[in-house]
């Protein structure tokens, strides 16, 4: 089974603006769709709420690694920890990262997250494929809030 999930997209806007839409808290949430109540800070945890559709009821928690200026914006997280009655603290997190670089008409994002080889393997693999689906639907998203004129 792969343990790394990779998305790409180019997004005609410079670096600086797409960089401003990711670590922007109240911007990463309006295409990301969390209610994040703080700034991102590298080395503290992130908190929030999902506002997807039928999602509503899931916690956000990711724990901010690294932020290095219209470069690198990473984070862990606990991968599709959908499951109210389940405690995923336990458990080894996936890395998630954004990497930007400057191109002829914008900025390609491409986003990585790896660590699924750590996922207990009860649910790796309905995890990776439900994180499959939900970046690519996200790298959509970040494409549309700059299409919507952001």
């Amino acid at each position: 089974m792969n343990s790394k999930i990779e998305k790409q997209i180019e997004i005609t806007a410079p670096v600086a603006k797409v960089w401003d839409a990711l670590t922007d808290y109240k911007k990463f949430g309006a295409w990301f769709r969390v209610k994040l109540e703080a700034p991102f800070v590298a080395g503290e945890i992130s908190r929030g709420y999902i506002t997807w559709p039928r999602y509503e009821h899931l916690k956000w928690a990711a724990t901010v690694k690294e932020i290095v200026p219209e470069k690198l914006f990473s984070f862990t997280w606990h991968p599709y920890a959908v499951d109210p009655a389940v405690d995923y603290s336990k458990e080894t997190p996936t890395l998630v990262e954004f990497r930007l670089e400057a191109t002829a008409t914008g900025t390609r994002v491409t986003v990585t997250e790896t660590g699924f080889d750590k996922v207990p393997e009860a649910r790796r693999a309905e995890a990776f494929r439900m994180n499959d689906g939900g970046w690519a639907q996200q790298v959509k998203n970040l494409e549309e809030y700059f299409v919507g004129g952001k």
